[in-house]
């Protein structure tokens, strides 16, 4: 399976999907649009994932790139590719697919419960938790695509995934984080961490003990396989 992914700036990574791809032994490349690179073909590609970043999905006049790439976002549902969102990937995705994307009320950083939806389809059950601690670094959210369906959501945050047509799946928390991960958005991102009823402070973010990020890791692994179903049809 060919991989490929979408980084909006230099310090946000794949994290754990990373090793994912490697133990799979499928391909990735990668298209870096705060440097510059052109978006690939479609028919280069078997699944794409577009990953977070500081900006909202509103600053073209700031990251003119944005247009692109959410034309080009529109274009791969339309070829009905597997598509995962994260964070600012699954805020593009909610706006490509003409829902309305805003600030939240609150901000919400760092380790926090999601809970997931009563009804989420039966194809999707078996690799969806009933809650889980995950980790979050987000202040916009949007309201739900037309015809998708919600899966999670937090106290803070009504809307915190989805899923669209069964093979977009768009999450505003962070399954891919490792301690590395985290610590480089807090080196990059420190300014955020003000005092507020959801954001959590450096310190209690960074002791987080290893069997949660091996919880969040092997559910984002268990997404990337459902999704990967899908490209068997191309």
């Amino acid at each position: 399976m060919r991989i490929h992914w979408l980084q909006h700036v230099a310090f946000e990574g794949l994290g754990s999907m990373e090793e994912w791809v490697r133990k799979k032994g499928y391909s990735l490349t990668c298209t870096r649009l705060f440097a510059g690179d052109f978006l690939p073909e479609l028919d280069t590609f078997d699944l794409l994932i577009v990953m977070g970043g500081p900006m909202g999905v509103h600053d073209q006049g700031e990251y003119p790139w944005l247009q692109e790439e959410k034309a080009f976002l529109q274009r791969v549902i339309t070829a009905a590719k597997p598509i995962l969102g994260v964070c600012l990937g699954a805020q593009l995705l909610a706006d490509v697919l003409g829902a309305r994307v805003f600030p939240n009320e609150e901000k919400e950083i760092g380790w926090f419960r999601v809970v997931r939806a009563g009804v989420v389809p039966e194809r999707l059950a078996s690799v969806l938790p009933a809650q889980q601690t995950v980790f979050h670094w987000h202040g916009d959210t949007f309201t739900l695509p037309e015809q998708a369906i919600r899966l999670y959501s937090s106290t803070a945050c009504v809307n915190q995934a989805f899923v669209y047509k069964q093979r977009v799946i768009g999450l505003q928390f962070h399954l891919e984080t490792t301690p590395i991960s985290v610590a480089t958005l807090i080196e990059n991102c420190r300014a955020e961490l003000v005092p507020a009823p959801w954001i959590q402070k450096e310190e209690e973010m960074l002791a987080v003990e290893g069997d949660v990020f091996a919880e969040i890791n092997a559910w984002m692994s268990a997404l990337l396989d459902y999704l990967g179903q899908y490209t068997r049809e191309f």
